[in-house]
């Protein structure tokens, strides 16, 4: 492995804040002080092999939550074939229970000194916060795939919009929706403990007050993204209050479908998702889904994979996130 941001440090008796701001090429480093850090990294094998040297291969990791989550089984056996494709890498996948941030962080200080980058879906919580912090101290480079933690000092976010994306639902509901008659709107989250998911409920709430002011948000569940909870859910809302469309922010499209059906109120009631899996396919052929808000895991792996790697050995490529893509019946790819 590499030099870390504290070997060179300790050689170049400098900070390791220091290190930071010239690796990443930010101010307020002097010029003297910049051109031995750089000279000591260099010395140090930070940027990678020598000419003369043997080629060495980048260990990536990639961090994601277990589970029942769909997309996120998409996303990783996309990576698995990102990874396989560059023989460069040395490429390592590892499945964290999904919403325990003791078990994320102890995953992540366990890379430290050991992984060159690590790509994570993480939650947003201070001792996952402070676990990334750390690994980021030792030299890895990081990046938060599909939910971002902004205040965490990362090489990139590869992911959505994400409060875009709930914006973009509101206004697909408020179109399904007839105009200017008042209507319940039923949202399921899988965790705000997800800021991605905050964020989208955030959008969401955003566009139906300030454009669709006659539609309102009557409940708000957190199912964890568990198709099961998510059909409980479903099912005794459908019973209860029979909202006139429902939003689910994450993953469990299964579970509200089963209850939709189990009701005789598939294609009566106004069902928007996330992420075209197949099973998301089959509820946009039979009518039980009106639309899905795709974010291509393929496009998120191949630039996650290319972002780390370019980050690892210091070189600039083009970047092409993924784009928000609204999927419907009519235009399945």
């Amino acid at each position: 492995m590499k030099a870390t941001l504290a070997s060179i440090a300790e050689r170049a008796r400098v900070s390791i804040a220091t290190v930071d701001r010239v690796l990443n090429d930010r101010p307020g480093v002097k010029e003297r002080t910049r051109a031995a850090v750089l000279h000591v990294a260099h010395e140090l094998g930070y940027f990678g092999p020598q000419a003369t040297g043997a080629p060495t291969r980048v260990r990536m990791d990639f961090v994601l939550p277990a589970g029942q989550n769909s997309f996120i089984s998409l996303l990783r056996s996309h990576l698995v074939e990102e990874l396989a494709a560059r023989p460069e890498i040395d490429g390592h996948l590892h499945q964290v229970i999904g919403f325990d941030e003791n078990a994320l962080a102890e995953k992540l200080v366990g890379l430290c000194g050991k992984s060159d980058a690590v790509g994570v879906v993480a939650i947003d919580h201070p001792i996952v916060s402070e676990a990334l912090e750390k690994l980021t101290a030792s030299g890895t480079r990081i990046a938060t795939l599909v939910s971002d933690i902004p205040r965490v000092r990362s090489v990139g976010y590869i992911g959505i919009d994400n409060r875009a994306a709930g914006r973009l639902a509101g206004y697909l509901i408020g179109r399904f929706l007839p105009r200017n008659q008042p209507a319940r709107v039923a949202v399921l989250i899988g965790s705000p403990s997800y800021r991605g998911h905050e964020e989208r409920e955030m959008g969401v709430r955003s566009i139906l007050s300030r454009e669709f002011s006659h539609l309102t948000v009557s409940s708000i569940h957190e199912i964890n993204d568990d198709r099961e909870k998510a059909y409980s859910v479903a099912l005794d809302l459908l019973r209860r209050e029979r909202p006139d469309a429902i939003y689910n922010i994450g993953a469990g499209n299964q579970g509200v479908a089963r209850a939709l059906k189990d009701t005789g109120l598939a294609g009566k009631v106004v069902f928007i998702g996330h992420d075209l899996t197949s099973a998301a396919r089959s509820m946009l052929l039979d009518g039980t889904m009106d639309a899905v808000i795709d974010q291509n895991a393929r496009v998120e792996a191949r630039e996650a994979v290319k972002l780390l790697l370019s980050a690892v050995k210091g070189s600039n490529e083009a970047e092409y996130p993924p784009r928000l893509q609204v999927i419907f019946r009519e235009n399945l790819p």
